[in-house]
């Protein structure tokens, strides 16, 4: 080979290294705005690119997930609490206030030398708790140490100490303890609100007492209200494992800072997880326990009614085309709702201008306002939508209304298929605590396979309107119906609350 063709090999080989490049750099030039352009065959397909990543990847925990809980499972505590309790004793043993026994026997077997005096029995629960001071505060579930004359604390270590109850609120079912110790581990509070359907949690707690356990699920659900498991409820909805003795146990996020305390479970009839699990947001439980700390109970404004979902039936009945909003059932007098001027059968729509979706949903706003402090109230009346500022009240958890009662009179027939009713006469109204100038009908049964029970119909509740016509009497109430069909909507009267019922017929 000479040296003209060695010459002529080089300089080829450089063209074809410089091509290389070139077209390197326009193929790299390309990709980089490929997510700007135009994919041939493809129309107009939307490309979008991640512009950013989780702070927290899946990558990160190629071991397992120690790294979040080793630091966390010394924050959570074991709570012992015992109380003791008096009984009465009788040799008639269960059938003591049967009525039939005591026809015959009288009060021989509770009176005289055969009266069995009180024993007392102590009562035990176990749970558990979240160190969120270094000096020792820790915030558990109220039902766990409900009543408690006696709550022991046990921490990782297996120190033991005798714990101080700071305050309890059965309402969100929050109670705040203290024990005497100085660095002791705490779990950072988290930011609750931020939690997604979808995001990943732990459950760390002492199910049946047999030792610290830690539990991994998602979090199923957002915002669980209405349940009647407490009060006031926002549940954060979870599949990881919740037994009994997690109450009062931490939900931890996966960068270990506190979003909930265990709460509730689903069960199912054997009692144990279901993978239907809730705990209390922690946004929610900080607030109570500030509020405990500073004022020594929770202050919650209120509103003055009695809210009712506003179900799509009900929408019917009151000419809604769609079932948003919440139903004023009940006004009570003095309050803020009846000097703003609300009346039965109002529809309320947005609080501060914030659409309203459910009856739990305004009373969870409304307790959280500060009493004093001035609400916008959007609500419907008679097809026409107003607006009214409320000045909230201070709540006072003695004067609530409870439901409750019921009546066992003879029945007289009605014309509301399945159900029973009387006239309300002063001896019955007052057996059903109601005040001496309620009117209407009191309901003595319900057919349980019928429409009216389907609906909410209960014995010992009293109908005072039937399709917004007042019932007076049995002969009013039977015109009031007669002729109805479709819906039938009742305003009924339940141990002095009222409330409004829709009822299809067929």
């Amino acid at each position: 080979m000479n040296s003209n063709e060695l010459h002529i090999r080089r300089w080829v080989a450089t063209l074809v290294i410089l091509a290389a490049l070139v077209g390197g750099g326009v193929l790299a030039l390309g990709l980089r705005n490929w997510s700007g352009g135009t994919v041939m065959g493809a129309g107009n397909l939307p490309v979008t690119m991640a512009r950013e990543t989780s702070p927290v990847t899946l990558g990160n925990f190629a071991n397992g997930f120690s790294s979040v809980l080793k630091p966390a499972l010394p924050a959570v505590v074991n709570i012992h609490s015992s109380k003791v309790v008096k009984q009465k004793g009788s040799g008639m043993g269960p059938f003591q206030n049967d009525p039939f026994f005591q026809q015959f026997f009288g009060d021989q077997f509770g009176q005289g030398q055969g009266q069995a005096q009180p024993r007392s029995q102590r009562e035990e629960s176990l749970g558990s708790g979240v160190i969120v001071t270094s000096d020792g505060t820790i915030v558990t579930n109220n039902h766990v140490i409900d009543g408690a004359s006696d709550i022991k604390v046990q921490l990782s270590d297996k120190r033991e100490f005798t714990a101080k109850l700071i305050g309890t609120d059965a309402r969100t079912d929050i109670a705040v303890l203290k024990i005497d110790a100085a660095n002791l581990p705490t779990l950072p509070i988290g930011d609750s609100s931020k939690i997604q359907v979808g995001d990943m949690v732990f459950a760390i707690g002492d199910p049946f007492g047999i030792g610290e356990t830690a539990t991994m699920g998602i979090v199923s659900a957002t915002g669980r209200g209405g349940l009647g498991i407490e009060r006031y409820e926002d549940f954060i909805q979870t599949d990881a494992a919740i037994n009994p003795g997690n109450s009062g146990g931490a939900m931890i996020d996966l960068r270990g800072n506190l979003v909930g305390i265990n709460t509730a479970i689903v069960s199912g009839q054997g009692g144990g997880n279901q993978g239907i699990g809730f705990a209390i947001p922690i946004n929610m439980a900080h607030g109570v326990m500030e509020q405990i700390e500073t004022h020594g109970k929770v202050v919650r404004a209120y509103l003055g009614i009695h809210p009712e979902d506003l179900t799509p039936t009900l929408a019917k009945a009151f000419g809604f085309s769609n079932a948003s909003g919440v139903l004023v059932g009940d006004v009570l007098p003095d309050t803020p709702a009846a000097k703003a001027g609300f009346k039965k059968g109002d529809v309320i729509l947005k609080l501060n201008g914030q659409p309203v979706d459910s009856a739990n949903d305004l009373t969870l706003r409304i307790s959280q306002s500060a009493p004093g402090s001035s609400a916008n109230i959007q609500f419907s009346r008679d097809g026409h939508t107003q607006n009214v500022d409320v000045k909230l009240m201070e709540l006072d958890e003695k004067a609530e209304n409870v439901r409750g009662g019921g009546n066992e009179e003879e029945e007289s027939g009605a014309g509301l298929e399945g159900v029973n009713v009387q006239a309300l006469t002063p001896e019955i109204a007052q057996q059903l605590s109601l005040s001496s100038g309620t009117r209407g009908v009191v309901v003595t049964s319900v057919d349980p396979s019928s429409s009216a029970a389907e609906a909410g119909v209960q014995r010992g509740m009293v109908i005072q309107e039937v399709n917004h016509k007042p019932v007076n009497s049995i002969e009013e109430y039977k015109r009031a119906l007669a002729g109805s069909h479709g819906t039938v909507l009742l305003l009924v009267n339940y141990s002095g609350v009222t409330s409004y019922i829709a009822i299809e017929t067929h």
